[in-house]
């Protein structure tokens, strides 16, 4: 029987050094988003219930424009890092491959699209 310390079964594993750096990622983009989603609820809500052509001439004004294309790529950037570890977390093998490939595609292509929405609009 190997009675191991936990120091011994950690021993040669090593650690994947980007801890830090996500953890930093983390904190940075939450703190966006607490300045973001307010100004997002203020602006968005101003204009919620209106005709379709208010909506247009509020979004083509640059600062309601700004704030939600920040507010969309801060928060799927905050949501892949997120759900990354979560996948990090509790799937393993081949399968976590795929799941963080596909999550990141989808991710990066909603955030594509909102965009793409909201230049479409403001021009």
């Amino acid at each position: 029987m190997a009675y191991l310390t936990d120091r011994k079964r950690a021993a040669g594993l090593g650690s994947a050094k980007t801890g830090t750096e996500h953890h930093w990622q983390m904190m940075v983009t939450s703190v966006a988003l607490l300045i973001l989603i307010p100004l997002f609820v203020f602006t968005f809500g101003a204009i919620l219930g209106q005709p379709y052509e208010d909506v247009l001439a509020y979004y083509q004004r640059p600062f309601p424009a700004v704030v939600a294309a920040l507010t969309i790529l801060v928060g799927f950037f905050h949501f892949r890092q997120g759900v990354q570890v979560l996948i990090e977390d509790y799937v393993h093998g081949l399968a976590r491959k795929i799941a963080i490939i596909l999550m990141i595609c989808v991710s990066y292509s909603a955030a594509a699209f909102a965009i793409f929405a909201i230049v479409r609009i403001a021009i």
